[in-house]
């Protein structure tokens, strides 16, 4: 549970560190300048990594594969970036973002079968 709390917790300073400056529309975003884009980006991913490798090192310690940690992390970050999308974005869901939800928690499965 510690290791999908941290990644779920990384993903959204990642998915935030990719795509916060895209707020407002594409005009918005041409006139923040990208130095300063890249500055704040690196900042929250330094933060995003500070909490993925603890998570992936205690996932690993506690049998975890290196696959299974990494599809259960694309899992969690199509979730946290679907929520970021519609709450900061102001996008839409679709049908074929849940198709690929439902896709992503095929492979987790596949994943964990013993």
């Amino acid at each position: 549970m510690q290791t999908v709390l941290l990644l779920v917790l990384s993903n959204i300073f990642m998915t935030t560190a990719w795509y916060w400056h895209l707020r407002g529309g594409p005009q918005v975003a041409e006139a923040r300048p990208i130095l300063m884009v890249i500055a704040v980006s690196w900042a929250l991913a330094l933060v995003e990594y500070c909490l993925a490798v603890p998570a992936n090192r205690i996932g690993y310690a506690q049998g975890w594969s290196a696959g299974q940690l990494k599809v259960v992390q694309e899992a969690i970050a199509l979730v946290v970036f679907g929520v970021f999308m519609v709450l900061v974005l102001g996008e839409q869901l679709h049908w074929r973002h849940f198709a690929a939800f439902v896709c992503l928690m095929g492979a987790v499965g596949f994943l964990f079968l013993k």
